[in-house]
Parts: structure tokens; C-alpha cells; sequence
């Protein structure tokens, strides 16, 4: 969601401490919003080591944990997001999980976007 309320110009880079692909159920829930995330792909933090950040947010109290250290002045940000691909229950419940946090993302991305940039 920040790509889709940043200003036109500014980078957005995503990242994790673990990859494992993008979810299916993920693609499916933001497709829903219009979003087509299918070719996002799923990146090592350690790939971006040498690029110098304004911001850094870590989602989840894993990555803020687990994220190695950047040698940049990037202002840390972190929220703590459920990981809906752990949640149980029937398929339309799961579905539902996901939606809510989408839509918990999206609140975030757009107050950070309209709050620091």
C-alpha cells in the first residue's frame, strides 16, 4: 500500500528476514482491493544492505527482532501487524483474517504516508 500513496518519484522497497514467496491467499485478498501484487516477489533484507533509507518499518515483532542492523540514519518506524497466514478455521474465516489485516495496512500506510511524507 505505500506504492499506492506515496508521492509520484519516491522508492519503496519490501523485505523480510525470511523468504518464502508471496502468498496465494495474499495476491487474492489485495486483488479484491484492485491491487495486482501476483509479480511481487519475496526478498532477503540482506539484499538491500548498501542502499541508504529515509525510513524503515518493520512489521512484525519477528523482523523488528530479527532485522539486521542498516548503517543509515532511516528513521525507524514498527507496527506490529497479525500474520493472518496463521490463521485457523474454514476457508471463507482464513479469508477474513486476511482482509482484516489488509485493511489494518492500509490505515497504517496511509496515516504514515500523510504523516512523514
Amino acid at each position: 500500500y505505500l506504492k499506492e500513496f506515496v508521492p509520484d518519484g519516491t522508492k519503496v522497497f519490501s523485505a523480510g528476514v525470511e523468504t518464502h514467496g508471496v502468498n496465494p491467499k495474499a495476491i487474492e485478498t489485495m486483488k479484491k482491493d484492485g491491487i495486482d501484487i501476483a509479480n511481487h516477489t519475496s526478498n532477503d533484507v540482506n539484499e538491500f544492505m548498501d542502499i541508504e533509507f529515509n525510513y524503515m518499518i518493520t512489521v512484525c515483532d519477528n523482523a523488528k527482532e530479527r532485522c539486521p542492523h542498516f548503517s543509515s540514519k532511516a528513521y525507524r518506524f514498527h507496527k506490529n501487524f497479525p500474520d493472518p497466514a496463521k490463521a485457523k478455521g474454514a476457508e471463507l474465516e482464513v479469508a477474513e483474517k486476511f482482509d482484516e489485516v489488509r485493511d489494518m495496512i492500509k490505515q497504517y500506510c496511509k496515516q504514515f504516508v500523510d504523516a512523514y511524507l
